[in-house]
C-alpha cells in the first residue's frame, strides 16, 4: 500500500507502519547507504577520511553533534546532508503544531483529537525535505523564541485561564519535533538560553513559565561553533557541552587539488563566461595557493581563519576581471592572464581579518603580497630553482631572458587593454623566454604557454631578477640594473 494514500490512523495501524525516532530513522538509514556502497555526505570535498567518519559514527551512536571549525568549512552544509538520511515520509496528526506522530502522540491537541475521533483522526505525510529547522544564535534570542511562552491573545480569544496549558505558544524548538534542529553558533547564544536547551537534551522535555509539561521531543540536534567565540564572545557552557554526545572538529583543504575542486563546484560561473574565458590549470594552482599563504601569513589573524569562501569569490572576481578586459577590447575569446590577479583583490580584502601589523601594511599591500608569495611558492614546482645566492659568472637557465631584457633598446609593457592577439604579440617578442618554455615545458598545452610566459617574468620579478612597474595602463617589466647602467 502507497503510504501517501493512507490518510487516517485506522488505515495506518492497518498498514503495519512501525514508528521510530529520529535518530533510529538516521542510524538505520546510514546503515543502509553504507551497506550499499552509497556516497552519504555528497559535495563535500576533503573530509572523507577526517570528518565524514567521526559523523557517521556520531550518527551510528544516537549523538546529538557538535561540529567546531573555523568559518568558512562546510559546518551547516554537512548539517543539511543529515536531511537525506531521514525517511522519505513519517505520518504527522493533522492540524499539530509539534508534528505528533498518530501512534505516539504527546502534545495535549493531539491526545485529545484521537481520544475524540479515534481511527478516523486525520493524518498527513510529512516530506522529511520539510524536517530541516535551523536557528543562528544571536544575543537578542529569547528562552519564549526557542522553547515558548504564554501567549495572552490566545487566552483571550479562546477565554482560557493561564492555568490551562492551551495558552502556551511553542518556540521553535517544539515546533522542529521530529526534525534536525541546528544551532549555528552556540556560543553566541546567551549562558541562560543555553541552560534552557539541558532538559531538552537529556530528558527531551521542556519548561515553559509555571507550566510542567511532559513533552518528550523527539529530535537530533546538531551545533555548529567556531573555536574564536570561546575566547571573544561566548561561551558553551560546561553543562550543555557535556549533555552534547560527539563534538567533531572541522578542518579546511589539506592540498590544492581538494581547494580546486570545491572552488570549481562552488563558484557562480555564469554560462557565458564559461563558454569564452579559459582558465588554464596553473591560474587555479595560485589562486588556491593564495588561499593557503593567507592561512600562513603573519599578518593575517590565523584564529579567525580563512573561509573558503574567499578562493570562490576572487575565482568569480578572475573570470569578471577576464570578462570586463575582454569587453573593452573587443574579443569574443580570451585567457586569463597573471595581471587579471589584480582583480581578485577586492576579494581577499573583504574575506581576510588582519592583525595589528596587517593594519599597519594596509589591506591592499596585504593582498599583493598574498599573491605574490603565490607566485614564489608554486615557481619551483614547474621550472628550475632560482637561488638567492649563487656563485660570481655562474650559469643559470635564466640568463638568457635577463640578457634579452638587458639589451632591449626600449621598455616592455604588457597593457590591461591590449586584444588577445596583441598581448600574444607581446610575450612571443621575448625569443629566450619562448625557447626557455618550450625546453623546461615540453608538453605545455599551447593554450596555457601565455600563461606560463607570463608567470615566469613575474617570478623573475619576485627572485630580484627583473623589476616591474605597475602603472594605470598596465603592467612594465625591465632589468633592475639596465637602465641605471645606460643612465651611465
Amino acid at each position: 500500500m502507497n503510504l501517501e494514500n493512507i490518510k487516517t490512523l485506522g488505515e495506518l495501524k492497518e498498514s503495519g507502519y512501525q514508528t521510530k525516532s529520529i535518530k533510529d530513522e538516521l542510524r538505520e538509514n546510514l546503515i543502509s547507504k553504507m551497506m550499499s556502497k552509497e556516497t552519504i555526505f555528497k559535495g563535500v570535498h576533503g573530509y572523507e577520511n577526517t570528518v565524514i567518519p567521526e559523523l557517521e559514527r556520531a550518527i551510528l551512536s544516537k549523538h546529538n553533534i557538535n561540529l567546531l571549525g573555523l568559518r568558512g568549512q562546510a559546518k551547516t552544509r554537512l548539517a543539511r546532508l543529515m536531511v537525506d538520511l531521514l525517511d522519505e515520509y513519517i505520518p504527522v496528526v493533522e492540524g499539530s503544531e509539534i508534528n505528533d506522530d498518530p501512534l505516539n502522540p504527546i502534545s495535549r491537541f493531539a491526545i485529545e483529537t484521537i481520544k475524540e475521533k479515534g481511527d478516523e483522526t486525520p493524518i498527513f505525510w510529512l516530506h522529511r525535505s520539510e524536517r530541516f529547522a535551523e536557528k543562528l544564535a544571536t544575543p537578542d534570542v529569547t528562552v519564549a523564541d526557542i522553547i515558548g511562552d504564554v501567549d495572552p491573545i490566545k487566552a483571550a480569544n479562546l477565554k482560557l485561564s493561564y492555568a490551562d496549558d492551551r495558552v502556551i505558544h511553542y518556540g521553535m524548538i517544539p515546533r522542529a519535533n521530529r526534525c534536525i534542529f541546528v544551532i549555528n553558533e552556540l556560543p553566541d547564544l546567551q549562558a541562560r538560553i543555553q541552560v534552557a536547551l539541558f532538559n531538552i537534551l537529556q530528558e527531551g522535555d521542556i519548561q515553559i513559565r509555571g507550566f510542567k509539561l511532559r513533552l518528550p521531543l523527539d529530535m537530533q540536534f546538531v551545533f555548529t561553533a567556531n573555536p574564536e567565540d570561546y575566547t571573544n564572545r561566548g561561551s558553551i557552557v560546561t553543562p550543555l557541552k557535556d549533555r552534547i554526545g560527539s563534538q567533531i572538529l572541522t578542518h579546511y583543504p589539506i592540498n590544492i587539488e581538494t581547494a580546486k575542486i570545491i572552488t570549481q563546484q562552488e563558484a557562480n560561473k555564469v554560462s557565458s563566461q564559461k563558454d569564452f574565458i579559459a582558465v588554464p590549470e596553473l591560474a587555479k594552482d595560485l589562486l588556491e595557493q593564495i588561499v593557503f599563504e593567507a592561512r600562513e601569513s603573519e599578518y593575517i589573524d590565523a584564529k579567525s581563519g580563512v573561509s573558503a569562501r574567499l578562493s570562490i569569490s576572487a575565482f568569480e572576481n578572475l573570470l569578471s576581471t577576464a570578462e570586463r578586459r575582454a569587453l573593452i577590447s573587443g574579443d569574443e575569446q580570451t585567457m586569463i592572464r597573471l595581471s587579471d590577479f589584480d582583480g581578485i583583490i577586492p576579494a581577499i580584502t573583504g574575506k581576510v581579518e588582519l592583525v595589528y601589523e596587517g593594519e599597519q601594511e594596509g589591506a591592499h599591500v596585504v593582498a599583493e603580497t598574498l599573491i605574490k608569495n603565490a607566485i614564489k611558492t608554486l615557481f619551483p614546482d614547474y621550472f628550475p630553482e632560482i637561488k638567492k645566492l649563487e656563485k660570481q659568472d655562474a650559469e643559470t637557465p635564466y640568463d638568457n631572458i635577463i640578457s634579452w631584457f638587458f639589451n632591449a633598446e626600449e621598455d616592455f609593457e604588457l597593457l590591461d587593454e591590449y586584444t588577445e592577439q596583441q598581448y600574444k604579440n607581446e610575450l612571443d617578442k621575448i625569443k629566450p623566454l619562448d625557447d626557455f618554455i618550450k625546453k623546461q615545458q615540453p608538453n605545455m598545452n599551447d593554450a596555457d604557454t601565455y600563461f606560463m610566459k607570463e608567470f615566469v617574468l613575474w617570478a623573475l620579478v619576485e627572485f630580484k631578477k627583473l623589476s616591474k612597474h605597475r602603472f594605470t595602463e598596465g603592467t612594465q617589466f625591465k632589468d633592475p640594473y639596465g637602465s641605471f647602467i645606460s643612465g651611465l
